[in-house]
């Protein structure tokens, strides 16, 4: 049997030994529900006190400022549904990139088509990042919210943050960021930042799947999501996710302590992969931004490929990568990111996203560079687009 090489931790990551270890005894022995009054339940209550109080260290926010949900799409549904809800009064618009991920941009639809909102969808450049200019002329009296992502979950990108979050707060509107990608991968600072509201998910850092938070400055007026009960201070109702809860916690002070270290380390294997695919490959694209971008992210385009032929190809030699959001792999539809900077229908399609974990190794890199080399000459070699491109460029 092949070895697994494990290429795609922007999709998910496996959860840390230490962290399944914090989860297990609310799994078991520590099982009270954290809104009774007794002993048992007290353990519960306090361990979900404790891993609040860890999130909000690494964010630089008070612990009454984290909110658990379900998942980093719903922190996302939550942000946006909540602050139109709740500040709809002022004005209906708001202000996104077409570059989110769809857990904001099907929620902006939804706002648009049943809530009335007005959205205005701000372009990007070639590598992704959000012009200020064309934000500040978007802006108008009925804004009320900016919603733009950290970092871009398939070509890496990082966006100019603390920026946008000061144009927000000098125009007296909210900012809301997905961090789903930079949490615990790059350094944020929810004042310094001018951050009103920012999601996050644990499965992206070696934590367990099934919770996330959302970050809601205190001041902030937010409706309700979910509805049922007082937890979450009466904000988001239901039974809390006790293990999962302890396990983000966990994931989150692991992800902090290691950061610079692992940062430094997946940006070394990172460009090491970038070189030699964009000089052992011939007509391939690096997408995202060469510098701003994310330590673990690699997404290329390679010309006259099918990206689902490259994916079951990469499979049968044990690779795991993805060709951009794990939300939309069912889709046979080119990434609404790839087009968004500017790549035609039939390069977008030939995309593969690479995201590094901790556990990567320089020697997996090349055997992924190897294997890949031989899948593109052989994909090629069946390729009609090849073939008169070829012949096009001899006949030149």
């Amino acid at each position: 049997m092949k070895k697994t090489i494990y290429l795609d931790n922007a999709a998910t990551t496996k959860p840390a030994p230490e962290v399944v270890e914090a989860m297990l005894p609310y799994l078991t022995e520590n099982y009270g529900n954290p809104s009774s009054v007794y002993g048992l339940a007290g353990a519960s209550k306090e361990a979900i006190t404790q891993a609040r109080e860890t999130i909000a260290g690494v964010l630089g926010a008070d612990t009454k400022e984290i909110y658990f949900t379900g998942s980093g799409t719903e922190a996302d549904n939550w942000a946006l549904i909540g602050a139109y809800e709740a500040y709809k009064d002022k004005g209906n618009h708001i202000i996104t990139t077409k570059i989110e991920h769809h857990a904001v941009l099907h929620t902006c639809e939804y706002l648009e088509k049943k809530r009335k909102a007005k959205i205005t969808y701000l372009d990007v450049d070639e590598n992704g990042i959000v012009d200020l200019e064309q934000l500040q002329k978007a802006i108008t009296p009925e804004t009320i919210l900016i919603s733009v992502m950290y970092a871009n979950n398939e070509i890496g990108t990082i966006q100019p943050i603390r920026e946008i979050g000061m144009i927000a707060r000098e125009h007296g509107i909210l900012f809301h960021t997905d961090a789903v990608q930079a949490f615990g991968q790059l350094p944020i600072d929810v004042n310094a930042d001018n951050i009103d509201m920012l999601s996050s998910s644990a499965h992206k850092i070696n934590g367990p799947k099934g919770i996330g938070f959302l970050y809601i400055r205190k001041g902030v007026k937010i409706r309700s999501f979910i509805h049922g009960g007082a937890q979450e201070r009466k904000r988001r109702a239901g039974t809390e996710n006790v293990a999962g809860i302890v396990g983000y916690g966990c994931a989150a002070k692991r992800a902090a302590d290691t950061m610079q270290e692992r940062g430094e380390r997946e940006k070394g294997l990172r460009d090491h992969l970038i070189r030699r695919i964009m000089k052992e490959i011939p007509y391939v694209r690096l997408n995202g931004d060469p510098v701003r971008r994310l330590p673990n992210n690699v997404n290329v385009s390679l010309q006259f490929i099918e990206g689902e032929s490259l994916l079951i190809m990469m499979d049968m030699e044990g690779i795991c990568v993805s060709s951009g959001s794990a939300c939309t792999s069912g889709s046979l539809d080119p990434s609404h990111v790839l087009l968004a900077i500017g790549l035609p229908h039939e390069i977008a399609h030939g995309s593969l996203r690479f995201s590094l974990g901790e556990d990567t190794t320089r020697e997996e890199l090349d055997y992924v560079v190897d294997k890949l080399k031989g899948i593109v000459e052989h994909l090629r070699a069946m390729s009609p687009l090849y073939e008169d491109f070829i012949k096009k460029g001899k006949k030149a």
